[in-house]
């Protein structure tokens, strides 16, 4: 192992062993807009990797380019070692994508939607049928097999838009905010069926919006913005960015400017956001140092209603890096 900075964040190398997903100085730009910039990452065999970003980052472009759907500008990707400009069709073989947007079949029911899938990915006779069978087992939608899709609710439709992604055994798997809109059960049996595949081998890249979700299910994560990856490793290592600090959310009412001068000259501290109604800060002995920062607050004309103290998250970094949350 070893490390790598990029724009001053360390992070780490992982050895080449079982890399599924490579892509190296990645770059994709529609005119003159550059919406991926020299984006370079790999994920391995058995491991989930996070790909976060605010609305506009690149996630979406980089995934269209990993699945074949947008040709880089230049740059390299390879799946299971194949290029997936030269060698598209090798590379997609043991490729499973489960889009943001639904691709199901409404007036088909759950079994025709499996076996359309699982025949376009080359399964025939005794082996799809089986197969379907397996995937409508472990999605949980045997009891609903032969309704149609139309009447299934949000949750059976995100499940069976990963079955059908999964049908044909795929190697490597591109999930893109998988569980958006989905209710808590189905979300839980999502994130299960998730760590099932990747317990069996399977390569996950992960989008998100659910912090929680990102923070609790990856094993690695890059962080994009403005088309360029700012930070990745692992979740201690990303903490590291914010030092041993704790962070202290405020809810209230605070005014930025009066709110700035008030605390700029404290030391050790550092101003992660401030919105009307909360403010997020950084600092060591959050704690004990309360009293203090209660006093400059009212002295800005601050109104504090609630106060909470917390380690750093995946959502203070991220706010950290970006200068905005995940969900704007």
């Amino acid at each position: 192992m070893c490390l790598q900075t990029w724009g001053g964040v360390i992070a780490r190398i992982l050895p080449m062993s079982g890399v599924m997903i490579e892509v190296a100085d990645l770059r994709k730009q529609f005119g003159d807009l550059v919406a991926v910039d020299e984006v370079a990452f790999e994920a391995r065999s058995g491991e989930i990797f996070g790909f976060l970003g605010p609305n506009g980052a690149g996630k979406s472009t980089t995934i269209g380019c990993l699945c074949g759907l947008i040709t880089p500008t230049s740059g390299r990707i390879r799946i299971l070692g194949h290029d997936v400009v030269t060698d598209g069709l090798a590379s997609r073989e043991q490729l499973g994508v489960v889009p943001q947007e639904l691709a199901l079949f409404e007036e088909l029911s759950a079994t025709h939607n499996l076996s359309y899938w699982g025949a376009a990915y080359g399964l025939r006779g005794a082996e799809l049928n089986t197969r379907v069978l397996e995937v409508l087992e472990i999605t949980g939608l045997v009891d609903r097999a032969k309704e149609p899709v139309k009447q299934f609710s949000g949750g059976m439709k995100r499940r069976l838009n990963l079955g059908c992604a999964i049908v044909h055994k795929p190697r490597v798997l591109l999930l893109d905010e998988p569980t958006v809109g989905v209710d808590p059960q189905s979300r839980v049996r999502l994130l299960e069926l998730v760590r099932e595949l990747v317990a069996d081998g399977t390569c996950v890249l992960y989008t998100t919006h659910y912090m929680e979700e990102a923070e609790t299910l990856c094993d690695r994560l890059a962080i994009l913005d403005f088309g360029r990856i700012i930070a990745q490793g692992t979740l201690p290592e990303l903490r590291g960015i914010l030092g041993e600090r704790d962070i202290l959310r405020l809810s209230g009412t605070f005014a930025e400017e009066a709110v700035r001068h008030a605390l700029d000259p404290l030391p050790d501290l550092e101003i992660l956001q401030i919105e009307e109604d909360g403010l997020r800060l950084a600092l060591a002995g959050a704690s004990l140092r309360l009293p203090e920062l209660f006093q400059a607050l009212h002295g800005a004309g601050a109104e504090i209603r609630d106060t909470t103290v917390s380690q750093p998250s995946l959502e203070s970094l991220f706010i950290k890096l970006t200068g905005k949350e995940l969900r704007e």
